[in-house]
């Protein structure tokens, strides 16, 4: 290591024994963490030049663009290493980089990728890392990743992989500043070269930060710089006004500016930055030049003059342009900080497609984003075509009422146009994003009228198919799948005469719902078929409808082992393809496995994630709050009432086929453990109105008839009730608890057993019951017990069993009630007089033990206990 690379042998020995355990075939995940200028690139570069010449090492960075680069990172690593990863990123197909990369890393004996600065990472080089992360534990390859947590906020779709990686799966360094033993020996060192500094002031001013540290120690003498840009400057200073001019031209490009690019800013001049890097402001690296630290070019960039600085941005345009193949990212980047309208509107919308292409979502919506800021110079008919894009990328960030603005503004600019196909498919689209803000009528309505503008032109068969595609989706989704069926037929004779895999994938999704709502599991092959071909033809919003469909039409049915892999496949391809709409859905009906197979502590994490993220949802919200309602309501919760009362209208306002059937049966449910069973009847009423011939949704009222007759209301006759509804209903609670346990529902299979009139199949419920913290329906199996004369009833478990199942310490409880109000490490040790670290420890501790990975979900498993409050109530 370097005389300046102090304090971190423990790092570089822990990364060295993750190649080693590569080596012997364990690979792994390595995040480093730690805020700017902590050291975290200086402790890769040392890692790597400790590895065995054998050891193949690919290093890519994310940059801080405007819109990222899509696959940049990996695009930077791969390049000249001729392997498949090189091959497959240049032709950015992201399903052949999913299979490049495993095989570019599966490589004995070891292959290292470095993917650094994470914070700044585009859509599709994520999805490609959260694909390798999966699979690692089994390839020869390391993957090292760092990052800047501070600069991830809660709504970053790298908060994905970061959740996903468990203490199993990633070894994580985190950097600490440098101690003050560590400053003072910087210090004695400079100060053998002539410098002058006061170890303890230093340290008491740099925080412990090893770039402050370094760069303060070279300021001139006298100079005390009060920021890192400070220091930075003072150091620019001492260069000669030329070499000053050429770093000033250097500093408007993040990261590293290739020996091409630099040579044509300055003219061919790079003898002009010889002096900036004696001074240790630029670092020469194989593939060109960079700041030695991204602070530092920050730094000098953000003192340029607003008017030099767009000078300096328009001359890398004009030069990223004159490449044979320019880098159109960087191009719309540096047209937008030279403010150059013509550049951005004719390359932002390019740039754009291309990163909607590989699935690179956010880095699209930027594009097109900005592009919309300089469209006043286009055509009219480009103009509504990008509002349309916008509108596209807008609903996959699940942004969906600003999607329907937008789309709204493309249809009326279309209007004007003499273009009725375009006009059309605006509207098929529309359609959708109305439908996930839960206008449902004006969502049928635009369909309608796709359908209407295209009989009216002589339209295309792809155009008229995607239309009545539309339509017969938003049929399905409100419950009219006859009529569905009838216009998917003819979509479906449509798509067979264009011969275009995404439509057909699209026109079997929508039949596949319809039929899955008729026939019931009989019904679901065509979202089978859907899902093969969309993802072989690389239709990635398809494929996750596909998958989402099919698991909702799944768990009604209760196919539990298909519905499991449907949602880990499902769940892993919607999250690494961006695809953050259909990820919640599917996780939603994760947590409904979970709940059904008894997993109530995952499933209570999982589900009050969802709901805090319930806003940002649309229609789906009612998904995750109705689960979460129920699993509160079996807990006795008295907030489960206004949830799931909430959920239930807003379904049928919505004319959701889904949002009915989950929150019907959990009224259903409620209501009975309430004691108050009218609540439920209007329940009964809409389903049994809808239920003509509709096998899809038999099990759904099965589930509501059996809870009202729980609640001994008679329940009208329904001779399409399946099992093991229809055991209970009769009366057969042996059969019903016997099906039950083939299902794997703990719950269900004791309410079975407790509604027999013996004793010995009631205690076993019991025990089930409150094994799963059941709390109401173990107090009705208790009064069923006593009422059959039984005396030695179990008494139900202690409050102090309740509220700490995890068998946490005093002091871990303390910990917890304050972690759940909401303060961080350092309020909490203000709170309970202890020090940062030792609250770091607890805050660990109570993790593992909840068997949680983040303050939220700790918060929410802490909410689902009867922990006491804390005196004096929230701070918050």
């Amino acid at each position: 290591m370097g005389p300046d690379l102090l304090e971190r042998d423990a790092e570089i020995h822990a990364l060295l024994a993750a190649v080693d355990a590569a080596a012997a075939g364990s690979g792994s995940v390595v995040l480093i963490g730690g805020e700017a200028g902590m050291g975290k690139s200086s402790l890769v570069r040392a890692f790597l030049s400790r590895l065995p010449r054998e050891v193949r090492v690919l290093v890519g960075a994310c940059d801080d663009l405007r819109a990222r680069r899509p696959l940049g990172p990996l695009r930077d690593a791969a390049r000249g290493s001729g392997g498949p990863l090189e091959r497959a990123v240049v032709d950015r197909d992201l399903e052949a980089v999913f299979g490049a990369a495993s095989r570019e890393l599966d490589t004995p004996p070891v292959t290292v990728l470095v993917v650094e600065d994470l914070q700044w990472v585009d859509d599709a080089t994520l999805d490609v890392l959260q694909h390798v992360a999966r699979r690692i534990s089994s390839m020869t390859a390391v993957l090292v990743l760092t990052l800047r947590a501070d600069e991830v906020d809660p709504t970053h779709p790298l908060r994905a992989l970061l959740g996903e990686l468990g203490a199993s799966r990633a070894h994580r360094i985190q950097l600490q500043p440098l101690s003050a033993d560590a400053v003072r020996e910087l210090t004695s060192t400079r100060a053998a070269q002539g410098a002058r500094w006061d170890a303890a002031q230093l340290h008491a001013l740099t925080g412990g930060n090893p770039f402050f540290v370094s760069e303060t120690l070279a300021s001139p003498p006298g100079t005390v710089p009060r920021t890192v840009s400070d220091a930075v400057i003072a150091r620019s200073s001492q260069l000669t006004p030329a070499a000053r001019d050429a770093l000033e031209q250097l500093a408007v490009v993040p990261a590293v500016v290739e020996f091409e690019l630099a040579e044509s800013l300055l003219g061919g001049g790079l003898g002009l930055l010889e002096e900036a890097e004696r001074y240790g402001m630029l670092q020469v690296r194989p593939d060109g030049l960079a700041f030695r630290h991204e602070l530092a070019r920050r730094a000098v960039e953000s003192r340029l003059p607003v008017i030099r600085r767009r000078r300096l941005n328009q001359a890398v345009v004009a030069s990223l342009l004159a490449q044979p193949q320019p880098d159109l990212d960087r191009v719309v980047h540096h047209a937008v900080e030279a403010d150059d309208a013509e550049a951005v509107a004719e390359h932002a919308p390019e740039a754009g497609r291309a990163a909607a292409r590989l699935g690179s979502n956010r880095q699209a919506l930027a594009h097109f984003g900005v592009a919309l800021r300089y469209a006043a110079t286009l055509p009219p008919a480009e103009h509504a075509r990008l509002l349309d894009e916008y509108a596209w990328e807008l609903g996959n960030a699940q942004r969906f009422d600003e999607a329907v603005r937008f789309s709204s503004e493309s249809v009326r600019r279309y209007e004007t146009l003499d273009d009725r196909e375009a006009l059309a498919d605006v509207l098929a689209r529309m359609s959708r994003h109305l439908y996930m803000t839960g206008a449902t009528s004006e969502a049928k309505q635009a369909a309608g009228r796709a359908v209407e503008v295209l009989e009216a032109a002589h339209a295309s068969v792809e155009h008229v198919a995607n239309a009545l595609i539309a339509q017969g989706s938003m049929l399905t989704l409100t419950g009219r799948s006859r009529t569905a069926l009838d216009v998917l037929a003819r979509a479906q004779r449509l798509t067979e005469q264009v011969g275009k895999p995404y439509l057909s994938a699209m026109c079997l999704n929508c039949i596949g719902m319809a039929r899955g709502d008729l026939e019931g599991p009989a019904g679901l092959v065509p979202l089978r078929e859907s899902i093969a071909i969309a993802r072989s033809a690389g239709a990635h919003e398809t494929a996750a409808r596909a998958y989402t469909n099919l698991a909702e039409a799944l768990h009604r049915s209760w196919c539990g082992d298909e519905l499991a892999r449907v949602l880990d496949d499902g769940v892993a391809f919607a999250l690494e393809r961006g695809l953050w709409s259909h990820a919640y859905a599917l996780q939603a009906h994760r947590g409904l496995l979970l709940l059904r197979r008894g997993d109530w502590t995952d499933a209570a994490e999982l589900l009050a994630g969802l709901v805090a993220d319930a806003g940002a949802a649309g229609v789906l919200s009612v998904f995750s709050v109705a689960a979460h309602a129920r699993l509160l309501a079996r807990r006795g919760d008295p907030a489960a009432e206004g949830m799931l009362f909430d959920a239930w209208d807003r379904a049928v306002a919505q004319r959701s086929v889904t949002g009915l059937a989950l929150a019907g049966p959990a009224i259903a449910e409620w209501s009975w453990l309430a004691g108050r069973p009218d609540r439920s009847t209007v329940v009964v009423e809409t389903l049994m109105a809808g239920a003509d011939g509709r096998l899809g949704i038999a099990p759904v009222i099965g589930e509501v008839l059996r809870y009202r007759s729980r609640a001994g209301v008679p329940v009208p006759e329904f001779p399409a009730c399946p099992q093991p509804w229809a055991s209970g209903l009769r009366g057969d609670w042996r059969e019903a608890a016997a099906r039950w346990a083939d299902v794997g529902d703990p719950y269900e299979r004791a309410l079975e057993l407790a509604s027999s009139s013996e004793p010995a199949p009631m205690l076993e419920a019991l025990k089930v019951l409150d094994s799963l913290d059941a709390r109401p329906a173990a107090e009705w199996v208790r009064g069923n017990l006593a009422a059959a004369g039984v005396t030695k009833v179990p008494r139900r478990p202690s409050t102090s069993t309740r509220a700490n199942p995890a068998r946490l310490t005093e002091r871990q409880l303390e910990v917890l009630a304050l972690l759940t109000e909401g303060l961080t490490d350092a309020e909490i040790a203000a709170e309970l007089v202890l020090s940062v670290r030792t609250v770091n420890h607890h805050v660990a501790d109570v993790f593992d033990k909840l068997g949680v990975r983040s303050r939220r979900a700790a918060a929410a498993v802490a909410r689902t206990l009867d922990m006491p409050r804390r005196r004096g109530g929230s701070r918050r």
